[in-house]
């Protein structure tokens, strides 16, 4: 990541970089990481783009299972009118958890156009292994699902949904307070960057203090990463 085109900076900057976003559980947002590590405010965004690329890339090699819950989020800035599915000017967001029935797994995100069976199918091909035990609620394009996976759908209430689907509405509840504590909302051109830095950091929840590191290492072996 550090070869050319990597922005000709100093690798003191990068280090820095990667130390300032690894040590806040809160993410760091480029505006910040422009102060700390005396950079233009685009400067330190393409940074933090290309090390969000980078830890998507490298969760992208697992696959979830056992039992696994399986929803859909609506991400966004705040508008009048409609919530949840349907709403103006929000992504839709597939969200796959394993659930180990007293704490959650591994997990998985991924911004899509549409919640459709083209868009579930192919979340499930790269995010789960074959035939895994899949809970999911009543969405008719999620039962595409059964074409790979051992799924059961129940139509939940929402005062079931806790029953039913914990992990994932748990999940779904710490990434939106993820987007709006440090980012303040986040548009859908740049969200699944921001999937997964999210997912890198709840699938690594237990070794905080590993996490700089693992992101150097993850820097030094990955291949550059274009900005955009």
């Amino acid at each position: 990541m550090f070869k050319p085109p990597s922005l000709n900076l100093p690798l003191a900057k990068w280090f820095w970089a990667i130390y300032f976003l690894g040590s806040d559980k809160g993410s760091i947002s480029a505006l910040r990481l422009s102060k700390l590590i005396e950079v233009n405010w685009r400067t330190a965004r393409l940074i933090l783009s290309k090390l969000r690329t980078a830890m998507g890339h490298r969760d992208s090699l697992y696959r979830l299972s056992g039992l696994i819950e399986i929803d859909d989020a609506f991400v966004g800035g705040k508008r009048k009118g409609k919530r949840g599915r349907g709403a103006a000017g929000k992504t839709p967001v597939l969200i796959a958890v394993e659930s180990k029935v007293k704490r959650a797994g591994f997990i998985a995100m991924q911004a899509v156009d549409s919640v459709c069976h083209e868009a579930v199918n192919d979340f499930v091909a790269r995010h789960l292994n074959a035939q895994q035990e899949v809970h999911i609620d009543g969405l008719a394009a999620l039962n595409i699902i059964d074409n790979t996976q051992q799924h059961e759908a129940r139509v939940t209430p929402s005062e079931l949904v806790d029953e039913w689907l914990p992990w994932v509405h748990i999940a779904i509840g710490n990434l939106k307070a993820f987007l709006l504590g440090t980012f303040h909302g986040v548009s859908g051109k740049y969200l699944q960057a921001y999937l997964s830095e999210f997912c890198y950091r709840f699938n690594r929840r237990k070794m905080e203090k590993e996490i700089p590191n693992r992101r150097l290492n993850l820097a030094i072996i990955h291949a550059p990463v274009h900005s955009y």
